[in-house]
């Protein structure tokens, strides 16, 4: 996935959250779609690095990231984009932006309780891993077919040492992201 010595995903990706936390800290901005979007799309090759388990995520994932990076060419800030769906009656339905945000924040959900769950869990396997951060946060949305069909992905996942060769990184990164998230 990472070809090159200088790219770094992870960083990439602690990087950009860590300017989302500080317009959040702020409390006096309210937050802008597009670098929102932008920092989003930094997870999207991560999900294609834990493999088949993780395949319809991806691409769920990135066609609703893309939705937020075009509304972001109309709409400034994602309060605006919720008021927006709001006065239009919108919010439940399929492909509105505010449902669409929904389904990035339990990608970058997943993401967060995967890396809490990699951190906590000793050896190389992420299927435990990755299984309590599924339950957590995917299960709860899916249907019986497809928690099943996630359950026998898990054994197809790379392992810790595989990913982080994966995604052209040592760990460290994948601690500050965790913390960046929550």
């Amino acid at each position: 996935m990472a070809n090159s010595e200088n790219e770094k995903i992870l960083r990439k990706m602690a990087d950009a959250f860590k300017e989302l936390a500080a317009t959040v800290n702020s409390q006096t901005a309210d937050m802008e779609v597009a670098p929102f979007s932008r920092a989003c799309s930094f997870v999207s090759p991560l999900f294609g690095c834990l493999g088949i388990a993780f395949k319809f995520a991806e691409m769920d994932y990135v066609a609703k990231v893309g939705d937020l990076a075009e509304a972001s060419k109309s709409i400034a800030t994602l309060k605006v984009m919720l008021d927006r769906d709001i006065e239009g009656n919108c919010v439940r339905k399929a492909g509105s932006h505010t449902r669409n945000l929904l389904r990035v924040k339990r990608g970058l959900d997943m993401v967060r309780v995967l890396f809490e769950q990699i951190l906590a869990t000793e050896g190389d396997s992420l299927k435990d891993p990755a299984s309590k951060a599924y339950a957590q946060v995917f299960a709860p949305h899916h249907g019986w077919a497809i928690r099943k069909a996630v359950a026998a992905g898990m054994y197809a996942l790379p392992t810790k040492a595989q990913l982080m060769k994966k995604l052209n990184e040592d760990g460290k990164w994948m601690y500050d992201f965790a913390l960046v998230i929550k």
